[in-house]
């Protein structure tokens, strides 16, 4: 088992391997899935593995060696170097320890015995490639090393994952443009909030809804015809239900969603307003 601050000792070989070995594996698509057991003969090679798309998946079974996992997106931009990867592992995650390469020195992100806690981890896109090393094992049973992935960008509320995330209320230019930009948008009131270990749960009804990214608000049945969801956000913003209307406007990741800017609906009216009127607004929304 690696340390929590571990050197370069026993990695190094495989880094300068794989800088020999740099196209022995290449796939442009979305999620992987491989075998150590076709990596047995040969376990000191480290595979190359380029995933290239906003987000998708890796699955890595038996694990024995090491791989690196080059994320990026599928277009060449200069907004590219301001992307975050964000990093999910599945619940039964297991066998190896992932650490972020740059340009051959490694730095731990997380260790194997971390993985199962199923907690998203971000870090910048310049920080570097993947490498995924297995842990040495002298049994055979059975491991897999599984993550779901997302490149965010920096746009307002793309950090709202991090619960070190602040809480300070946005400014008017962020929340004019977090109206255009980001996944959900809907008015509506706070109904209930319960604070968990890691996070605020915002029960939330919509009474309009202009735009979600995926189904994180559901409509109700006959009794609530209304939509209905749960927002997440930092434990520490002190949000509390029954204080009036809102526009939410927030990030979806890994299906869930998480505040951004969510400013008083009749505050938004006067700031879009006054937009309206100066011509400033970044895009039309229909406040009737």
């Amino acid at each position: 088992m690696l340390s929590a601050t571990p050197t370069l000792g026993s990695l190094l070989p495989l880094v300068l391997l794989c800088r020999m070995c740099a196209g022995q594996y290449s796939s442009d698509q979305c999620s992987w899935k491989g075998s150590g057991l076709t990596h047995e003969g040969h376990t000191r090679d480290v595979e190359q593995v380029y995933l290239r798309c906003s987000q998708g998946s890796l699955e890595w079974l038996y694990p024995t060696g090491a791989i690196i996992v080059n994320l990026r997106p599928n277009m060449v931009s200069p907004a590219a170097a301001r992307l975050s990867v964000c990093v999910k592992p599945s619940a039964d995650s297991s066998g190896t320890n992932i650490y972020l390469d740059r340009n051959g020195k490694l730095r731990l992100l997380l260790r194997e015995q971390d993985q199962a806690q199923g907690k998203v981890h971000c870090f910048s896109i310049q920080e570097g490639a993947l490498f995924i090393e297995a842990v040495p094992r002298t049994d055979i049973s059975r491991r897999t090393t599984a993550f779901q992935y997302e490149l965010v960008s920096d746009r307002p509320g793309a950090e709202a994952h991090s619960l070190n995330a602040p809480c300070q209320p946005c400014s008017d230019d962020e929340m004019l443009l977090a109206v255009c930009t980001n996944d959900f948008v809907a008015r509506g009131i706070i109904k209930k909030v319960e604070q968990q270990e890691e996070h605020s749960s915002v029960t939330v009804e919509i009474s309009r809804l202009y735009r979600q990214k995926t189904q994180v608000f559901v409509y109700g049945g006959v009794r609530v015809r209304r939509w209905t969801g749960h927002i997440k956000m930092p434990p520490h913003c002190g949000v509390r239900s029954g204080e009036g209307e809102f526009l939410f406007t927030g990030t979806v990741r890994f299906g869930e969603a998480w505040m951004g800017c969510a400013p008083r609906y009749k505050d938004f009216l006067r700031l879009y307003d006054d937009a309206q009127q100066q011509g400033t607004n970044p895009c039309h929304v229909d406040t009737d």
